[in-house]
């Protein structure tokens, strides 16, 4: 007779993201600067039925999209930090804050600059997950960790200005060309 166990998983998560590296890695990928991440499917497939922390962006650069600060506040009551310089550091800090306060942080970055900081948020007790593009991932960063998540093109949407690659048709009975007028 087989028996049914369920398993109630109670565990609290920060996300912490280098907007910067997650940007970077999908324009690279796609060779498109309009592809952007989309939160909302991406989050709760990350979070995987665990309670959320805390969500902070950090983004180099002197002022973050107010429509994006915005939506992870209305959405995820995250945050958004404008950095100085590279998010590196301010994503370090706040990582060493949380570890006393989570079970888990999911890192979103690719960057080999967070394996020590992996190592020691491990050291500490939490698990440590990293989110990021496969291509642009260092492989260091990657065995280090506890569980490595893939963004996909699924997790993202394009801009109004541009077409996503999944509406573009190869047909070439279908593909309009240009063609040019004699005076």
């Amino acid at each position: 007779m087989s028996e049914t166990i369920q398993v109630t998983i109670n565990q609290s998560v920060a996300i912490l993201v280098d907007g910067n590296n997650i940007e970077m890695s999908l324009h690279s990928r796609h060779k498109d600067e309009n592809v952007m991440l989309n939160f909302d499917s991406l989050i709760p497939s990350l979070l995987d039925n665990r309670q959320l922390n805390r969500l902070v962006y950090f983004r180099e650069g002197k002022s973050i999209s107010k429509k994006l600060t915005e939506r992870l506040h209305n959405n995820f009551h995250g945050s958004t930090v404008a950095c100085h310089k590279s998010a590196d550091i301010p994503l370090a800090i706040k990582a060493t804050q949380l570890a006393k306060k989570v079970d888990t942080i999911i890192i979103m970055s690719g960057d080999s600059d967070y394996v020590e900081l992996v190592r020691h948020l491990k050291g500490e007790g939490v698990r440590v997950e990293i989110c990021s593009v496969e291509e642009t991932t260092a492989s260091i960063l990657r065995d280090e960790a506890d569980y490595s998540h893939t963004i996909t093109k699924e997790d993202c949407f394009w801009g109004r200005t541009t077409k996503s690659p999944r509406t573009t048709s190869k047909n070439p009975r279908t593909t309009r060309k240009k063609v040019s007028q004699k005076k």
